[in-house]
């Protein structure tokens, strides 16, 4: 089981430019193993150890959900009351019922994600109150980190102490997990694995690109300030496979476990689980029910995963923003299979992205204008023509491909379908429509928004920067990743940023110059045009 899984490991480790990485595996009584891959400080050469420390990400929203469900079985808080109760001060614009502690835990209030612009709680909890919630708290899902932080002040004014000091004394300190931080300091920073990010910060990533120091940044607030070695953070699932009971008596009662754990929404994301209940995902695999949660910070990534039914859990911890929840499903598959003495499963080998299972689907000439591109199959592999440029395509998402050419990788190639059949290519702002397919013509837009199309920057180092380019009559805002969202607009300037009616993300275009708009609001964090293209 461990050779497997390491070759498992290094593999997709490799595949997703990943330095370090630790790893557990624990039943509900003891911890299994622990291994570690990789290094915490390429520069100095320093490997990852069981000791060292990584930043969790949100699965600290788990530890403040607890922390508040204990006040909740103390009689100090009501799930299903008012924010106002806790926090007097707190004002979201909106024209439904009151947004209560409930839908807060659930993402389930309506309210914006949140850019983290503010270095604290307080002030984006305030700003706030110039947002709109985009649909009635309780009826539908919309992950929200600044809720998170709403609850770490609602914690806050329970207890008349910072939320990372109850989760400390309150959690942390019965479970025994002596070497988890619940805030994130520079005087702690010596003992985390360094953090990294790839060199370049505005396009999809590659496994070729460089790997630099990620930012480093202080944080206490409650969606997400934790950090923590794999062994902690594997005592801390053992708390969940009993169902509430640490070593010293019970972290939460059944019942508040119960609620933890409840099946509260469908998230309509498959990031979140097949259902989420106070800041775990709930899912049921192979007849078992599972929960867990992922983290991302800047630099940093986990995932936690606990088989309730198998009384077994898993633990990534990483120090670089990648995904790790696939190594944590093969290593529960191995896991499960040895615990149960039946014959260990055969892991998938990362795919290699240059092959493409039905070329054919995509090749031919694409027009869009004068340019004109071809996309060709080359020994099962796609590559695009422009003139006399040659470049390999590598699939990333579903019809959604990394162009490996200089002129080309600030976007993903994207193939849109009509039926079985690919009608058009889709990359930045250009729209080529397939040789023989009928493409419908651009609508006409109002002409104040091409002073909308452009790169923007910030120096928030959560996302860094975006662009908004014009794709046949439409605006879309295009992230680093490759994430693309359309732009539906709501007034002057304002503009819905994703494709649900629902969505309460907003965008806002201002200080307009020489035809170019030189500020974009963010859902509340500004960002600048920039000289990079």
């Amino acid at each position: 089981m461990v050779r497997r899984l390491n070759r498992f490991v290094s593999s997709a480790m490799r595949a997703s430019n990943i330095p370090g990485l630790s790893l557990a595996l624990t039943d509900r009584d003891s911890l299994r193993g622990v291994a570690t891959r990789g290094f915490a400080d390429l520069a100095r050469r320093k490997r990852v150890r069981p000791e060292t420390l990584f930043e969790i990400g949100s699965i600290s929203k788990s530890f403040t959900s607890i922390a508040l469900l204990q006040q909740w079985e103390a009689g100090r808080l009501d799930l299903h009351a008012p924010v106002t109760r806790y926090l007097p001060w707190f004002a979201v614009r909106s024209k439904y019922e009151p947004i209560t502690v409930h839908h807060l835990m659930t993402h389930t209030a309506g309210i914006i994600m949140g850019t983290d612009f503010s270095t604290e709680a307080r002030y984006e909890t305030w700003a706030l109150r110039d947002t709109e919630t985009g649909f009635p708290p309780g009826s539908r899902f919309h992950y929200s980190n600044v809720g998170y932080k709403v609850l770490g002040l609602v914690l806050e004014s329970l207890t008349g102490e910072p939320a990372s000091e109850t989760v400390r004394t309150r959690i942390l300190e019965p479970l025994g997990m002596d070497s988890t931080l619940p805030a994130i300091t520079h005087e702690a920073r010596s003992r985390l694995a360094v953090g990294y990010s790839e060199v370049y910060d505005d396009r999809p990533s590659h496994p070729s690109h460089a790997l630099v120091p990620a930012t480093w940044l202080e944080t206490d607030t409650a969606d997400g300030n934790i950090a923590s070695p794999a062994p902690d953070m594997a005592t801390f699932l053992r708390m969940l496979l009993n169902r509430g009971r640490g070593p010293q008596g019970r972290i939460l009662s059944e019942e508040g476990f119960s609620l933890l754990t409840q099946r509260a929404v469908r998230p309509d994301d498959a990031a979140h689980g097949e259902f989420y209940g106070y800041a775990l995902n709930v899912k049921e695999r192979g007849g078992h029910t599972t929960i867990g949660h992922s983290g991302s910070m800047v630099g940093y990534a986990a995932t936690i995963l606990a088989d309730l039914d198998a009384g077994l859990g898993v633990v990534v911890l990483a120090n670089a923003m990648q995904e790790t929840g696939e190594i944590a499903d093969a290593a529960m598959q191995l896991l499960r299979a040895a615990s149960e003495g039946r014959r260990l499963p055969s892991l998938p080998r990362p795919k290699d992205p240059r092959y493409v299972r039905k070329p054919s689907d995509y090749t031919g000439a694409y027009r869009d204008g004068l340019e004109e591109i071809t996309i060709e199959a080359d020994r099962g592999r796609l590559v695009l023509r422009r003139g006399a440029d040659r470049a390999l395509l590598e699939a990333r998402e579903t019809d959604a491909f990394f162009v490996d050419h200089p002129e080309l990788v600030r976007f993903l190639l994207r193939f849109r379908r009509e039926g079985d059949r690919v009608v058009e290519a889709l990359h930045g702002s250009h729209r080529y429509a397939r040789e023989g397919a009928t493409i419908p013509a651009a609508p006409t837009t109002p002409p104040e928004w091409e002073a909308y199309a452009g790169h923007y920057r910030s120096h928030n180092p959560w996302l860094t920067n975006f662009r908004v380019v014009m794709r046949r009559g439409a605006l879309l805002l295009i992230r680093p990743g490759g994430e693309e969202d359309p732009l539906a607009p709501v007034s002057d300037g304002v503009f819905r940023v994703g494709a649900t009616e629902h969505s309460p993300e907003r965008i806002r275009f201002d200080t307009i110059l020489d035809g170019k708009a030189i500020r974009a609001n963010l859902s509340g964090c500004d960002y600048y045009r920039t000289f990079a293209p």
